[in-house]
């Protein structure tokens, strides 16, 4: 069971980030992904969610309107696309998967049974 986060990198306020999450090794349909971060000095938290056949999203209230998460169930891999960054959204994105069947706990880390590694992603000018 493996999860690839990549994609970030350095950008500029108010730019834009494609992060991707690539899966192997597990029936990447059956489950739902999201993406949390961790801010040094912070604790993880959640960022978005994609239901399992990519019919429902979450979003943290701090990235609503500006980030949009999609999944490609024929590729293994799921989206994170962010706009309109700045600085409070540098963090080490990670991405997670879910097999829950309760939505509304999509946010929490406990529905998560497995990670993977992370991407850093640096807003600065």
């Amino acid at each position: 069971v493996q999860l690839q986060a990549s994609g970030g990198g350095l950008v500029q306020p108010g730019g834009s980030l494609r992060l991707s999450c690539e899966a192997s090794g597990f029936r990447f349909g059956d489950y739902n992904i999201g993406w949390f971060r961790q801010a040094p000095g912070k604790e993880r938290e959640f960022v978005a969610a994609i239901r399992r056949f990519g019919g429902s999203t979450a979003y943290a209230d701090s990235v609503k309107g500006r980030f949009t998460i999609s999944r490609d169930n024929a590729e293994n891999s799921v989206y994170l696309q962010m706009n309109s960054l700045n600085n409070e959204d540098t963090a080490v994105y990670y991405c997670a998967g879910s097999m829950t069947n309760i939505w509304s706990a999509i946010a929490r880390r406990a529905s998560y049974e497995f990670w993977g590694q992370g991407t850093l992603v640096t807003v600065s000018s």
